[in-house]
């Protein structure tokens, strides 16, 4: 039995870690944990670990869910420390006992072959996630009323207040972890992987692996304070909230409700809804957390009622869900810590090292990418002190300020750097920044095809050692090569960003669309994929219709078809 990790290496069912980049493999289905847990099948992944659906052998083979801890470390103190945080989340989930969060059942440990894995037993349930119905109503043109959007606040704001008088704030909710629970349609919250327990003497939680921090939060629905600074309060669980709110009523994701340049939310324009519940949402998104509502009941006092009526038969759960508690893993381990600004040294050298290390690219570009973020961190903070001082002395004569001149980068050909060097790779760094696109699919995109023209390589890592400079350098040139020919595609910016996101649900509301008549001049979604093949295959040829990777070139496709229909 063939197993894959998600760098999608092929692997023998029998090993544990995979033998191509050493990732936790996914236990196997029929595979019975601790002699009680059978394995039905996987329900999610993130950066700690798998969530199973599992049977219980001792409870009349009742389902339950299997969350396996095997954190993405490798030295031993950062495996301790993660094991820390680990028991540390199963104490706080003994705490909390309430009926729309799933009971917590036990931690163990359990060895499998030579090695020790954590795993936490939960309740299974049953029901959609908002962000599967959210996705329905994509695929019918519809989204979320402002009465459903009300009635869930005043549904699931009781659980925050639950919460949060434990002193615990989740720090991850959003549409895929919140499930409408289908035996009574009252939200459930979901996936306290990412729960912090406040110290009563600080306020905030800070996640510390070894000496960096690690900052936990799902990109456009955590805060600024969550994501970049690694502070964490209670209000930052009601940003998260109201930014679902905002999702659900407007059926737009929200980098397309957020101008990140004025740093604005886009109200009266993308976001219509009533001034009372405005008035609400403003407070709960107040960019400060010292602006926003300090408590779940406040806001609570202040919403609009909610529905006499019972939930609408259109926002309830249907009998079957194939997947109801998985979620679209956006979840990252976002950055390092910065403690303080300060420390330019070495601090911000090694936060910046684990952060590159989060991206998919050969480990000989790692140092280079390193050294492309210092440098253009400096220089931009060079070039602030700069511009100030020149405003300073402007009226002074005689007085000439030193020119600041940014460091040349190393080059791919010469790791060192030197006068010959041909290219850079601040213009891979620059122009993937410039489109917009997803840094881990466009490395997993280049490497696809790098490694096919290679199969003597066996997909083997390249080094920063003398022989496998020609290596670099074709490596290089079909980075170059994959990123022209995105340009030439002529991509809108939403259908860039979106890359890395796109999927079946995206082609089954074309199809759905199409079917009603309403995708333009296409009567069929087989309209629309001949029209798309028709662009993509000259710009990527070789790539067989209907075999395209889910992860890498497919992704590319769907952002062309999706230009093709008007982003719908």
């Amino acid at each position: 039995m063939q197993v894959y990790c998600s760098q999608q290496h092929i692997n023998n069912g029998s090993h544990r870690f995979c033998t191509h980049c050493g990732e936790a493999l996914p236990l196997t289905l029929g595979q019975v944990i601790d002699n009680r847990y059978e394995i039905a099948r996987i329900l999610g992944q993130g950066g700690f670990g798998r969530s199973y659906l599992a049977i219980d052998r001792q409870q009349s083979r009742k389902t339950c869910v299997l969350k396996e801890f095997a954190p993405q470390v490798v030295k031993p103190q950062d495996l301790q420390k993660a094991k820390e945080l680990f028991e540390r989340e199963a104490s706080v989930l003994k705490k909390i006992q309430h009926s729309q969060i799933p009971h917590f059942h036990s931690s163990f440990q359990a060895k499998i072959g030579t090695k020790d894995f954590f795993f936490l037993v939960q309740d299974y349930i049953e029901g959609d996630n908002y962000y599967q119905l959210f996705e329905q109503r994509q695929s019918q043109g519809k989204s979320f009323s402002e009465e459903e959007v009300i009635n869930l606040l005043h549904n699931i704001l009781p659980v925050l207040t639950y919460i949060h008088s434990l002193d615990i704030v989740h720090r991850d909710i959003s549409p895929d972890n919140l499930i409408l629970r289908q035996s009574d349609n009252l939200p459930v919250l979901i996936d306290f992987g990412g729960v912090k327990q406040l110290p009563a003497s600080q306020g905030f939680w800070r996640t510390q692996l070894a000496v960096n921090g690690t900052l936990l939060g799902k990109k456009g629905y955590a805060p600024e304070e969550q994501l970049i600074q690694g502070q964490v309060y209670k209000s930052s669980d009601l940003y998260s909230l109201a930014v679902t709110a905002l999702v659900l009523i407007t059926g737009k994701e929200p980098h397309l409700l957020y101008d990140s340049y004025n740093g604005v939310w886009f109200w009266g324009k993308e976001i219509k809804v009533s001034p009372k519940l405005e008035t609400v949402l403003k407070k709960m998104l107040a960019y400060r957390p010292s602006d926003r509502y300090q408590k779940a009941e406040q806001v609570i006092k202040d919403l609009p009622s909610p529905s006499t009526s019972s939930i609408p038969q259109t926002m309830q759960s249907p009998n079957h869900s194939p997947h109801p508690y998985i979620t679209k893993l956006k979840t990252q381990v976002v950055a390092p810590g910065i403690k303080h600004a300060r420390n330019l040294g070495g601090g911000v050298h090694n936060k910046t090292t684990l952060f590159v290390q989060q991206i998919p690219m050969p480990i000989w570009l790692r140092p280079l990418a390193v050294s492309f973020i210092m440098t253009t961190g400096v220089a931009l903070t060079v070039a602030g002190v700069l511009a100030l001082g020149n405003f300073a002395v402007a009226g002074i004569k005689g007085i000439n300020l030193p020119i600041g001149e940014i460091p040349k980068i190393p080059s791919l050909n010469n790791p060192l750097g030197g006068n010959n060097s041909k290219r850079s790779i601040q213009q891979v760094f620059s122009r993937v920044q410039q489109l917009e696109i997803s840094s881990v699919v466009f490395t997993n995109t280049v490497n696809e095809i790098f490694y096919a023209g290679k199969p003597e390589l066996n997909r083997r890592k390249l080094t920063e050692k003398p022989e496998d400079a020609a290596l670099r350098e074709q490596w290089h040139n079909t980075a170059d090569q994959l990123l022209n020919n995105i340009e030439k595609a002529n991509l809108s910016e939403t259908a860039r960003r979106k890359i890395g996101s796109y999927s079946q649900q995206d082609s089954r509301r074309w199809d759905q669309l199409a079917k009603a008549g309403r995708l333009g001049k296409y009567e069929s979604f087989q309209d629309l994929r001949t029209d798309t093949y028709q662009k993509f295959e000259p710009l990527f040829p070789g790539q067989e219709r209907g075999k395209l990777n889910q992860q890498t070139f497919l992704q590319i496709w769907y952002a062309i078809a999706s230009d093709k229909v008007g982003n719908k």
